[in-house]
C-alpha cells in the first residue's frame, strides 16, 4: 500500500452511501465475515432470552424493585425498561466469549478490509490472520477497556438515578411527581451513553489501524471525533434503531413457537439472524468509514498549524500495520 486517500467529510447519509460503494467492491470478503463470523454472535445474543430467560426475570425483578424502593411508581414503563436492561446485561454477559472472539475478530476484518479497499490492496485472509496475532493482545486490551467504560457508565446513571429518585422523596413528593426528575436523568444517560458508544466503536477502529490501543485508543477516539459528533450519533441512532428492530420481530415471530402456535414460522429464526447480522456487518463498515473522515478532517486541522509530522506519523503507522 503506498497510498491511503484522505476523505472529505460527510454526513450520516453520505458514509451510508460511501459504505455501500464499499460494500459492493469487494462483497465476497463482506459476505464471508457476515456468515462465518457475525452469524454466530447474532445467533447467541439473539437466542439468549431463551437460554437465560429464568436469569433474565430475576435480574429485572431486583431492577423494578430497586426503582421502586427509590421511590419511583410501577408503570408499564419502568417495568419494560427494566427488563430490557436486564436482558442486555445477561446477554451481555452470557455471550461474552462470543464477543471477545468472533465479535471482535469480526469487527478487526471489517476495519481492515475498508482500509485494503482505501489503499487499494486485495483483502488476503491470511495476511490479517497474521497481523490479527501479531495485534491480538493489543485489541483485546482496547475491548476490555471498551467494556469497563460502558460499565461504568451505566453504574454511573443506575447510581444518579437513586441519589436523584431518593432526593425527591425525602422531599416528600410523591412517586408521580419523582418520574419526571428520573426521566430527564433517564435522557441525559441517553445522550452520554450514545456518545461513549461512539467513541468506543471508533476506538475499536483505531485500534486496528493505528499504534494506540486500550486506553490510549479511546483516547485518540476523543481527539479525532471533535467536529464530528453529530454524525456519529446519526450513525449510532441508526444502527441502534435497526438493532432493535429486529430483535422486537424476533421475540414477536420466534418466540411464540415455545407455547406451538407458530411452528409454520421456524423459517423466520434464521431469516431475522441474517438480518440482525447484515445490521451489525453495516454499521461496523459505517464505523471504519467514519474513523476515515475524522482522520482527515483532524489531519487537515492539524496541518494548518504544524501538523504535518502528525499526518506521516499516522499514516505511516497505519500502513505499517496493515
Amino acid at each position: 500500500m503506498h497510498h491511503v486517500p484522505d476523505l472529505p467529510p460527510m454526513n450520516a447519509l453520505e458514509i451510508l452511501r460511501e459504505t455501500v460503494r464499499i460494500l459492493r467492491c469487494d462483497p465476497h470478503t463482506f459476505t464471508s465475515i457476515l456468515f462465518l463470523l457475525i452469524c454466530p454472535v447474532s445467533a447467541g445474543l439473539l437466542s439468549n432470552a431463551f437460554l437465560a430467560s429464568s436469569l433474565n426475570q430475576d435480574l429485572a425483578r431486583r431492577l423494578i424493585l430497586l426503582c421502586v424502593t427509590s421511590g419511583l411508581p410501577l408503570t408499564t414503563f419502568l417495568n419494560q425498561v427494566c427488563h430490557y436492561l436486564a436482558g442486555t446485561i445477561i446477554a451481555s454477559i452470557t455471550c461474552f466469549p462470543l464477543l471477545i472472539s468472533l465479535l471482535l475478530l469480526a469487527r478487526s476484518s471489517v476495519s481492515y478490509a475498508v482500509a485494503c479497499i482505501y489503499a487499494g490492496k486485495k483483502f488476503l485472509s491470511e495476511e490479517f490472520l497474521t497481523t490479527y496475532r501479531r495485534v491480538w493482545t493489543r485489541l483485546v486490551k482496547t475491548y476490555l477497556c471498551i467494556c469497563l467504560a460502558i460499565s461504568l457508565c451505566l453504574v454511573l446513571f443506575l447510581v444518579l438515578l437513586i441519589v436523584v429518585c431518593n432526593a425527591f422523596s425525602i422531599l416528600m413528593y410523591p412517586p408521580e411527581i419523582v418520574v419526571y426528575p428520573a426521566l430527564i436523568t433517564l435522557l441525559v444517560f441517553s445522550i452520554v451513553y450514545a456518545h461513549t458508544i461512539v467513541v468506543c466503536n471508533l476506538a475499536g477502529v483505531i485500534a486496528v489501524l493505528e499504534e494506540s490501543y486500550g486506553v490510549g485508543a479511546l483516547l485518540r477516539s476523543v481527539k479525532i471525533i471533535k467536529g464530528q459528533t453529530q454524525v456519529g450519533l446519526l450513525i449510532f441512532l441508526s444502527s441502534a434503531i435497526g438493532l432493535a428492530f429486529v430483535e422486537g420481530l424476533f421475540e414477536h415471530r420466534v418466540k411464540t413457537l415455545s407455547y406451538g402456535d407458530g411452528s409454520d414460522r421456524i423459517w423466520e429464526g434464521p431469516l431475522l439472524i441474517l438480518m440482525y447480522s447484515f445490521v451489525v456487518l453495516v454499521d461496523s463498515m459505517m464505523t471504519a468509514v467514519f474513523y476515515f473522515t475524522c482522520r482527515s478532517s483532524c489531519v487537515e486541522v492539524g496541518t494548518g498549524s504544524g501538523g504535518e509530522e502528525e499526518e506521516e506519523d499516522l499514516i505511516g503507522t497505519e500502513l505499517r500495520n496493515i
